[in-house]
């Protein structure tokens, strides 16, 4: 018996020992790059659970045509106050600099008290309590994200770009959301979502004890106090004090986002108003969720794979892929293209993320790389929610080649138009 249970242990953690392998690979294990790749993983995966969970209470239990209506309102709620908020969060998380670890375990806890909260509201179909939580949940996330990208350079094994060790901390985050999202499925439709978020509590609560367990030097000194009599405006991130690099790869990323946010929303409409045919509805988005997630894997592996020393080139070229997939989209129109345009829009999402985070933590002092990279998520989630809207009302009047023709045409516009930008300031720029 002994041997047995023995057998079963060692079969249980081989797979946590082999993981532990990939993430603390090439020095990542020394600097703290590997924790850091596991916390992202943890934090990923409570994430994935908490979508699962609400979109199973919010949307696929409504008919299609008030689902819109719930989806819009919270489309509008997860814009607004991120406008009015975001320019606030990261100047204060530049002044906390010693206390990163802190600021990235409160946001895993507190994530994981609103499940519990979010929880009881799902089980007595609260809005007024459940949409405010679920808002609270998304901007303790950005907030996490910016903390985790910011500490990046301070966790760089001397051997690794950056965009290298950014795909690698997104690889396991989307592997762990992956992970998530199925286990999240199953147990949504065993035992409810109410459950699904409480059992999502003690996730976060155990990442967040795990964040403080980070390295000591993912921490920096605080601002001197001769910075503190500083002018608060003087500290808040632009799209002009960010600088013509970081802006013109933030406007690229933009643009694949507008695209995302249509294709999640269009075509989720599309399939439920029974307007693209050619197979089960439930098949339908079952092919788009995989295409999605296989591209989201594919920028990441390519990220981790290549050793590019120039992630502005690799941002401009992952707009041009997505722009030139989308346009053969609009004449060859079907679910097929559609999985095809879905894979492609991910991988170019996934990937010119990746270098956009390369160029701040390359472009921006440590000093502000915080209120940066806090601007950045804001604008790329505003982004990302104006496609969402688009995609919900172009899926009430137009057909789906009419649609992609409009998205098409805004990629292009936006390439050439970064092209033109680009030529410019290579030109102005000393020899």
């Amino acid at each position: 018996m002994a041997n047995i249970w023995t057998s079963v242990i060692h079969a249980v953690a081989a797979p946590g020992r082999a993981t532990r392998r990939l993430t603390h690979a090439h020095g990542a294990g020394r600097t703290g790059l590997g924790r850091l790749i596991e916390l992202t993983a943890a934090h990923s995966a409570g994430d994935a659970l908490i979508t699962v969970a609400l979109a199973g209470a919010l949307l696929f239990r409504l008919p299609v045509g008030q689902a819109r209506g719930q989806v819009a309102l919270y489309l509008l709620i997860t814009m607004v106050p991120f406008a009015v908020v975001a320019p606030f969060v990261g100047p204060v998380l530049d002044r906390l600099r010693s206390g990163r670890r802190y600021i990235m375990a409160g946001t895993l806890l507190a994530r994981g008290l609103l499940c519990w909260g979010m929880a009881g509201a799902v089980h007595s179909s609260d809005a007024v309590t459940l949409f405010p939580s679920a808002l609270a949940v998304l901007v303790l996330s950005k907030a996490y994200n910016v903390s985790r990208a910011a500490i990046m350079p301070s966790v760089l094994p001397a051997d690794i770009p950056l965009v290298t060790a950014n795909s690698r901390v997104a690889l396991f985050a989307l592997v762990a959301a992956g992970a998530g999202a199925g286990a999240g499925s199953g147990l949504t439709a065993l035992i409810g979502p109410d459950w699904v978020l409480r059992l999502t509590m003690p996730l976060f609560l155990l990442a967040g004890v795990f964040a403080v367990r980070l390295p000591r030097h993912v921490d920096a000194p605080d601002l001197e106090a001769a910075d503190e009599g500083e002018e608060p405006a003087s500290r808040w991130r632009t799209m002009v004090t960010m600088g013509r690099v970081v802006t013109e790869a933030m406007t690229a990323n933009a643009a694949v986002r507008v695209q995302s946010g249509f294709l999640v929303f269009f075509l989720l409409f599309l399939v439920q108003d029974g307007h693209l045919r050619g197979m089960d509805q439930k098949v339908s988005l079952g092919l788009l969720a995989v295409a999605a997630g296989v591209g989201g894997l594919g920028g990441a592996a390519v990220g981790s794979w290549t050793r590019s020393r120039s992630p502005h080139l690799t941002v401009l070229a992952t707009l041009a892929v997505a722009t030139v997939t989308t346009i053969a989209a609009a004449f060859l129109f079907d679910i097929w293209t559609a999985a095809v345009v879905s894979l492609v829009g991910a991988f170019a999402q996934g990937l010119g993320k990746l270098a956009l985070d390369a160029i701040v933590q390359r472009e921006i002092g440590e000093e502000v790389r915080s209120s940066t990279f806090g601007v950045v998520e804001t604008l790329l989630q505003i982004a990302w929610v104006l496609g969402g809207l688009l995609g919900l009302v172009m899926s009430l009047y137009v057909g789906g080649p009419a649609a992609f023709a409009v998205v098409s045409a805004g990629l292009a516009v936006s390439f050439g138009w970064l092209l033109a930008l680009r030529r410019r300031r290579l030109e102005a720029a000393p020899s």
